[in-house]
């Protein structure tokens, strides 16, 4: 005859035995959150279960970081083992759980305890520490508290990043108005898991970085944008320029295009510079044409158009003062509606309705001026070659217009006979 018990299958109806010891010794005295992250990986490590610190962080509803505190604290006090699998990778570990009754009877050779004090005492004689601290609290402009200190200290035993590096990110994050001790961590762990541990990694990252955001807001200033980029645009961004491998001169060329139309953006210039792309840039070439010169003759044909449109205004001015009056008196009027339209005015809606009731009525004048004088209402305007793109190869749609086709060599070398 044997004797079987049943076994369930649903691990959450199964049993974890906790000892004792570190009920009544340890439990009592440690921070909330790891006594937390001490019993929920204890009850994976007896179901034999595969886990890391980012199963337990998402579970507990913690940040990984403090995940990494706990097991610090755990191991400096005696209940674990951090076994390493990497010399040069301090996060890269298994932990094992002591047995506290063997540390009681002297089974096991016996692990020494420190308390966050002694850690720090014994740490904060190095004077590599020192010089760290002196920098930590000079950025801070205050006096770092002792909790902040093991805090710190963590950070590089956890991290295992240099001392150097922490006294920087504090100044580097208080040059920005970031002084919270957390949000420092989060950059040196965000540092970490970029593979960045020393000075010349982090230095080497950081000015790769600011180079970038010199681009952004160069090509926001030529869009006339005065904001931050969003992540989603940053990424495009650097595909023009890591992806694509445009030098900023010809994404600047790809920006000027959109002077033509109501609303750009960055998806407008983003389709401009993949249909460049697609065509192998501006050395791509199509009929014995490049495209550099394509987009030469474009230039010309817009200045031309440009010159008769500033000839034509002249003839109507000196044949009819007044509309020269008008015009500039329209200048002032839409400069007194933009400036209205950012104001803190009660008043803003009846000023800028009166402000467009004049417009409207000098326009009106106009248009009878020019008419009764024998001019077309659109005499002074430019006169397109392509009203489609307006002479800039490119439709509102981002897309190549059918002119950009038809350009032949006779038509180029009007730009070398100009």
């Amino acid at each position: 005859m044997s004797f079987k018990r049943e076994k369930t299958k649903d691990y959450f109806l199964l049993d974890t035995n906790v000892e004792n010891m570190f009920i009544n010794e340890y439990m009592v005295s440690a921070p909330e959150g790891y006594v937390k992250v001490y019993l929920f990986a204890l009850m994976y490590t007896n179901l034999g279960v595969e886990f890391d610190n980012g199963d337990i962080a998402k579970q507990l509803m913690m940040e990984e970081e403090d995940v990494l505190k706990a097991w610090t604290y755990w191991e400096k006090m005696g209940v674990i083992r951090k076994i390493r699998k990497a010399s040069d990778n301090s996060l890269d570990y298994d932990v094992e759980f002591v047995l506290l009754k063997n540390m009681l009877y002297g089974t096991h050779e016996e692990t020494q305890q420190f308390s966050s004090e002694q850690g720090i005492n014994a740490q904060m004689a190095n004077q590599e520490y020192k010089d760290m601290f002196a920098r930590i609290e000079k950025a801070l402009g205050r006096v770092i508290s002792g909790s902040e200190m093991g805090e710190v200290l963590s950070w590089i035993n956890d991290f295992g990043t240099d001392p150097e590096v922490v006294g920087f990110a504090f100044e580097y994050c208080a040059k920005r108005n970031k002084k919270a001790v957390r949000y420092v961590g989060a950059v040196i762990r965000n540092w970490i898991t970029d593979g960045l541990r020393t000075m010349e990694e982090v230095s080497a990252h950081l000015e790769q970085v600011e180079g970038r955001n010199v681009d952004y807001k160069r090509v926001f200033q030529a869009l006339g944008f005065k904001r931050n980029p969003t992540e989603e645009e940053t990424r495009i961004m650097d595909t023009w320029f890591d992806g694509m491998g445009f030098r900023m001169e010809t994404v600047l060329d790809a920006c000027a295009k959109t002077s033509g139309i109501s609303s750009p953006s960055i998806n407008y210039v983003n389709r401009i510079l993949e249909n460049w792309y697609a065509e192998n840039g501006s050395n791509a070439k199509a009929d014995g044409i490049t495209n550099s010169d394509r987009m030469k003759y474009y230039d010309y044909l817009r200045e031309r158009e440009e010159r008769e449109a500033g000839e034509r205004k002249e003839e109507v001015y000196s044949k009819v003062p007044r509309i020269r009056e008008i015009d500039e008196e329209e200048q002032r009027l839409a400069s007194s509606l933009s400036r209205i339209a950012v104001s803190n005015r009660v008043d803003k809606r009846e000023a800028t309705e009166e402000i467009k009731e004049k417009i409207d009525r000098i326009s009106t004048e106009k248009a009878f001026l020019l008419t009764d004088n024998g001019f077309e209402l659109d005499y002074m305007d430019m006169k397109y070659q392509c009203p489609l793109c307006r002479d800039t190869g490119m439709l509102d749609t981002g897309e190549r217009c059918q002119c950009f086709r038809e350009i032949t060599e006779e038509k180029i070398s009007l730009i070398t006979k100009a």
